[in-house]
């Protein structure tokens, strides 16, 4: 993402300087993220104490599958149009992706007991924040690794939606264990592309704030899919 207020920034910054943009542009990036894991739970819970609402969203296949569509309709949205929208329009659009994520994530609670649930997000919470730490103070370029994993997500897809048709219990762990590997290793890849993008982008700005939410936007995702797969093992079904 260019900045269009890159020629007014000074060519070389001192290391002072360069933190200094770096902690405000990442503590920006984990407010945003934090909120969205807010408007998620919100969003949960008010489907859950709406009891009309959840039994239409884990009864009607095709509203259910409707809302993942739109979610991912979001995403590509946030992803490919970041630079054609104002901070404004982006930010709603991220919290719009949020809110529906969370009516989507409510149906857990009726496979899930709300112990298991709230034990695996703590789990979930600790390993993002090990691998976040990671990935701000560690010194190695984390850049080959990143196209690795992000090899091994689009394979991961693929053997996910094989799967969906051929209920196969090893192809079904398999993927459970590749996945969260996989998305230990993005989180800190992640987590050491935001301190590149804060210096690409400036302190503050329209570009600063837009890709703020993109990088909240990829962790997010992030935690939200480590979650998902360590409910596999960690979460009791009732």
């Amino acid at each position: 993402m260019n900045n269009p207020n890159s020629a007014n920034l000074p060519i070389t910054l001192s290391p002072l300087e360069q933190d200094e943009i770096q902690r405000g542009f990442i503590t920006r990036v984990y407010a945003w993220m934090a909120f969205g894991l807010f408007v998620t739970a919100a969003a949960s819970a008010v489907t859950l104490f709406t009891p009309g609402l959840l039994m239409l969203v884990a009864t009607n296949t095709m509203l259910f599958f409707g809302l993942l569509m739109a979610e991912l309709f979001v995403v590509m949205v946030l992803t490919a149009a970041i630079n054609r929208l104002a901070p404004a329009v982006a930010g709603l659009a991220f919290v719009f992706y949020a809110a529906l994520n969370g009516v989507t994530l409510s149906i857990l609670m009726l496979v899930y007991t709300a112990s298991s649930i709230a034990e695996t997000f703590v789990i979930t919470a600790a390993m993002f924040g090990a691998m976040t730490l990671f990935g701000l103070t560690t010194h190695r370029d984390l850049t080959k690794l990143g196209s690795l994993l992000i090899m091994g997500l689009f394979g991961l897809i693929l053997a996910t939606v094989f799967n969906l048709f051929f209920q196969n219990p090893l192809v079904y762990w398999i993927t459970t264990y590749a996945g969260i590997l996989i998305f230990i290793g993005l989180i800190a890849y992640d987590t050491q592309k935001l301190k590149t993008m804060s210096l690409a982008v400036g302190a503050d700005g329209e570009v600063s704030q837009k890709a703020s939410i993109l990088g909240a936007l990829a962790l997010y995702l992030d935690f939200i899919n480590l979650f998902l797969l360590l409910l596999r093992i960690f979460g009791r079904r009732k």
